[in-house]
């Protein structure tokens, strides 16, 4: 696994890591689309302290890289993970500091150069297209890349309508970067909101343009909905992983005497979560909505139940280690005989992962494609 990012005209390179550190990590923390981004924005001619705003870095590369040029970097990000990455890998190579903003707070103005990670999301790229929108102009370098993949046509006519004349470069190593100028003249904004109704559940649910599984509910989470116990004995809740909120929403009407924590790495989440269940009438004194690195941050230690939905993906990367970190914080927190209820894809193998943790785990419910799991902290 490579951890040494080279930079043009630098003796030593810059090194990166992941968030958080695992032993044994097998996934790097940049791609062949942070390298082409950073060896074209390497020939911009700037001022010494230019504004550079990095949106969707990964995992800290691009700001690294922007910090040790000397610009006054300005990262943008949804992930709580990718923000604390970047600060873990600024102190490493000793860089002089970096301003973070969530995607929930307006980008700056006064910006000289943007550096984008296209986001896979439409939805996403559309909303942060029409926020550049109204701070560029055509003295603004633009400049955009992902895997070549993941870049089509649409993209650039998403880039071309929002800001103005695009152009793309030839793909290397498998990665393609968007060049667009700016022309100053910011057209009228769509809503960033959609709505996905569950009727059964007399629910409507609002989510930000990141929010996975943002126009129709995750079916998943819809499988879990009715095997969300309902019991005097529980008083505190955790919904991990929560997205919408969905699952903490239907929590906390089950369990009126309950207190709900949910929580996620992506800040968009975090504020659907919290708008759904204020409009499903849920009172603001019985719930928390935090961003977090699953539960690192987490005080309690006296949890009865947490809902689990975990992603099987970092990123662009297909793996298991956050569903695994989700069950051992979430044993953690539970006390004596809380349980941990679990849905997944059943080729997933979270049975084996939850018996060897727990020393127990029961199927709840299951049909040919997803399994529900409840393992009881003894």
């Amino acid at each position: 696994m490579k951890t040494e990012l080279p930079i043009l005209g630098r003796e030593s390179a810059l090194t990166v890591h992941r968030y958080p550190r695992r032993n044994n990590e097998t996934l790097q923390a940049f791609d062949a689309a942070d390298e082409y981004l950073i060896e074209h924005a390497s020939a911009w001619v700037l001022r010494a302290n230019a504004r550079i705003l990095i949106i969707n870095d990964q995992f800290g590369a691009l700001s690294c890289w922007a910090s040790q040029q000397g610009f006054d970097v300005i990262q943008a990000s949804d992930s709580i993970i990718a923000q604390r990455a970047t600060i873990d890998n600024i102190t490493q190579n000793q860089l002089p500091s970096i301003t973070q903003l969530t995607s929930m707070d307006p980008f700056p103005s006064g910006i000289d150069a943007v550096i984008m990670r296209v986001p896979k999301n439409n939805k996403m790229l559309t909303w942060q297209l029409q926020q550049l929108a109204s701070i560029t102009d055509e003295n603004t370098l633009v400049l955009a890349g992902a895997k070549a993949k993941e870049i089509h046509t649409s993209t650039l006519n998403q880039f071309e309508h929002w800001l103005g004349t695009t152009t793309t470069s030839l793909a290397k190593k498998k990665a393609r970067l968007i060049f667009s100028t700016p022309n100053g003249q910011p057209l009228k904004t769509n809503d960033p909101m959609s709505y996905v109704d569950v009727p059964d559940f007399s629910m409507r649910l609002a989510n930000w343009p990141n929010v996975f599984s943002a126009k129709k509910l995750d079916i998943a989470a819809y499988l879990m909905l009715p095997h969300i116990p309902s019991h005097s004995s529980l008083k505190r809740i955790v919904d991990l992983g929560c997205g919408n909120g969905v699952l903490a929403v239907q929590a906390a009407r089950n369990n009126p005497e309950a207190f709900i924590h949910a929580i996620d790495e992506s800040h968009m989440a975090i504020a659907s979560a919290n708008r759904n269940l204020k409009t499903h009438g849920i009172d603001p004194d019985r719930f928390l909505c935090e961003a977090s690195d699953c539960l690192t941050d987490f005080k309690h230690q006296d949890v009865d139940l947490v809902l689990c939905n975990p992603p099987f993906h970092q990123q662009q990367a297909i793996t298991d280690h956050i569903a695994w970190q989700m069950f051992c914080d979430a044993k953690r927190v539970l006390t004596t005989n809380g349980a941990l209820l679990v849905i997944g894809n059943r080729h997933l193998g979270y049975h084996t992962k939850l018996k060897r943790l727990f020393g127990n785990a029961s199927v709840v419910a299951s049909n040919k494609k997803f399994v529900i799991l409840k393992a009881v902290n003894a």
